[in-house]
């Protein structure tokens, strides 16, 4: 039998892996030159992102209706009277909404009788061929009008009455309003538009006390 001395075989494999070692070193030298096959150039420096454009100035919308002077926000007017509007309900193509007035004045305001109401667009034109009516006979389903009655508003008091119409097309955006017909008149966004144009009838009922 012949005996193999460990030392020789420890000396090939020890051989084997320097020899393995510098032939992985050579691959890698290779793959670096098919990628960049000028060692010399500097590295490229990564240019940072572009920023981002820059957003438009944001447009300024102007008011809906410059040319309609607005109830003022906060000050009593002149009149000693403040309007609102409440929400519009609708049901089977009948619309309604209260108007309010209130007494913001020092002294007791005397109301008799119904609403002075048109109704105006964005541009603040008058709907065209809307006409408004004392009473609720004349718009279809509308609730009876309790009718007219003599009332005085201490101040802080409110008073109210509704407004009627049949659903059309064309919407209402402000209203122009008077505690009665020849009073002096001030204009009121509505809270919701009224679909009552371009041709029909808004009913209102008299005024009557709020709780």
């Amino acid at each position: 039998m012949i005996a193999i001395r460990r030392t020789s075989s420890r000396y090939a494999l020890l051989v084997g892996v320097l020899a393995l070692c510098a032939s992985g070193c050579g691959l890698s030298t290779e793959l670096e030159r098919e990628f960049d096959p000028d060692p010399e150039r500097p590295p490229a420096t990564t240019r940072p992102p572009a920023p981002p454009p820059a957003p438009p100035p944001a447009s300024v919308t102007p008011d809906a209706s410059p040319s309609v002077p607005l109830q003022p926000q906060q000050d009593c007017p002149p009149s000693g009277v403040r309007f609102g509007t409440g929400p519009v309900s609708a049901a089977m193509g009948l619309r309604a909404m209260t108007l309010t007035v209130t007494n913001c004045s020092a002294e007791p305001y005397e109301l008799k009788g119904y609403p002075s109401v048109t109704v105006l667009d964005e541009a603040g034109a008058p709907l065209e061929a809307v006409r408004t009516a004392e009473g609720t006979d004349e718009v279809s389903m509308a609730p009876e009008d309790p009718g007219p009655e003599p009332l005085t508003l201490a101040p802080g008091e409110t008073a109210g009455a509704g407004l009627y119409w049949r659903t059309a097309v064309e919407k209402g955006v402000f209203l122009r309003v008077a505690p009665e017909e020849g009073d002096d008149v001030t204009t009121v966004r509505a809270e919701d538009y009224l679909d009552i144009g371009p041709e029909n009838v808004l009913g209102t009922t008299a005024w009557t006390r709020t709780p």
